[in-house]
């Protein structure tokens, strides 16, 4: 949290490019009950978006995880907050899937955000969406490094571990953010196909 925006912006984008968890959705709908000859999972239907389960998280927990993941990812001249592109309704349902890597996800986003505003009402007397931005990046900064958390802390550590890679994957699958990636999609090339950039190919440690 201490660095600066771009640096962190940079880092986070290597990150993203090689551990992406998957699309996040450009609107979010509540749940609707599922068609009874179309199952979910096995026949899409990809011009009506909805989810077969219902999503957990309420209002004041939205709240929250909004101000957290723009603390994460801030607007910046070339790309938008992640908040201002849905990463918030990104978490809500992604926790919402019943499988057991999501419901484990479920617990320690919900739990997360039950102990980050009550170790703020303790520092601060407010929860964390009341204090401010100061004091919210110096919470952030006692949890975000594992080497140098306090054990007490521990919980917090894991949470912001987690909501911060959750945050990163919704966050660079949203076509939006796709430029800031350098990724163009299907785009022609003139002449001769120059090949995988050096830095990538080291990157992957695929040299040779």
């Amino acid at each position: 949290m201490h660095d600066s925006h771009l640096t962190r912006r940079s880092v986070f984008k290597l990150i993203a490019a090689a551990t992406a968890v998957g699309a996040i959705p450009t609107t979010a709908k509540a749940a609707e009950p599922i068609a009874s000859n179309r199952n979910f999972l096995t026949d899409p239907d990809f011009k009506n978006s909805y989810s077969p389960w219902k999503r957990p998280l309420i209002a004041s927990e939205l709240a929250t995880l909004t101000v957290l993941v723009d603390l994460i990812l801030p607007a910046d001249a070339q790309s938008p907050a992640a908040s201002a592109i849905g990463v918030p309704e990104f978490l809500n349902e992604w926790i919402s899937a019943p499988y057991e890597q999501n419901i484990a996800d479920c617990e320690t986003i919900r739990g997360g955000v039950a102990w980050i505003n009550s170790h703020s009402t303790d520092l601060h007397g407010q929860p964390f969406t009341k204090i401010t931005v100061a004091e919210q990046t110096a919470l952030l900064d006692s949890i975000c490094d594992p080497a140098s958390t306090d054990p007490a802390l521990s919980h917090g550590r894991h949470f912001f571990r987690k909501l911060r890679m959750l945050t990163l994957g919704g966050y660079y699958t949203h076509p939006s953010t796709w430029k800031s990636l350098g990724y163009v999609g299907n785009m022609p090339i003139a002449g001769a196909y120059p090949g995988v950039p050096d830095e990538i190919v080291k990157l992957l440690g695929l040299e040779g």
